[in-house]
């Protein structure tokens, strides 16, 4: 068959991550207060800032003439793809959102989502940690997905327990040293 005939892999047509959910169905996709304005934040600067930008590069380019050795047009049709792509994802992410307050679950003894809990490692390290949504996790700011590993150990548990994590590494025990819920 002659290479006229064969199509390449379209660009456009890659798996969207909006497509793709990380987690099963039954999950729920909960958020705080603050990371769910936070993702209709970027959603709006996405759709009212940057999209509209790049459109008007993308017009100007393409009335430059040849496309297809035009860098302007292909590297910002590029980027437009992904801004639709964000947008999608955003979208789908806020539809199905489910905000759970922390302020809301005062007087909780357990760890559920939302709680910053301090526990201890084996190694004598204190780590203090707040159980987030999956698009608002952020380590360096002591924030994790409630859905991993840790997280998930972390579920349930009361002050003084004693709860086995599984990671990639091994297994390791954590005990639990305080429960609190923060207000955002």
């Amino acid at each position: 068959m002659s290479k006229a005939f064969t199509k390449e892999g379209d660009p456009e047509q890659d798996d969207d991550p909006a497509d793709i959910n990380p987690f099963p169905a039954e999950t729920r996709n909960c958020m705080t207060p603050g990371g769910h304005a936070a993702l209709q934040k970027e959603l709006r600067w996405l759709l009212k800032e940057e999209r509209p930008g790049i459109v008007e590069i993308v017009s100007w380019a393409a009335g430059n003439g040849d496309r297809s050795e035009n860098g302007d047009y292909l590297y910002n049709k590029k980027r437009l793809r992904e801004i639709d792509r964000r947008a999608r994802y955003l979208t789908k992410k806020l539809e199905n959102a489910e905000i759970v307050d922390p302020k809301k679950q005062q007087g909780i003894e357990r760890a559920f989502f939302g709680a910053t809990v301090t526990y201890i490692r084996e190694n004598d390290t204190e780590v203090t940690v707040t159980l987030v949504g999956v698009d608002e996790a952020d380590f360096s700011a002591g924030k994790i997905n409630w859905l991993s590993p840790v997280g998930k150990a972390l579920l349930k548990a009361e002050i003084g327990d004693s709860v086995e994590v599984r990671t990639d590494s091994g297994t390791e025990i954590i005990e639990i040293l305080d429960i609190r819920y923060l207000l955002e």
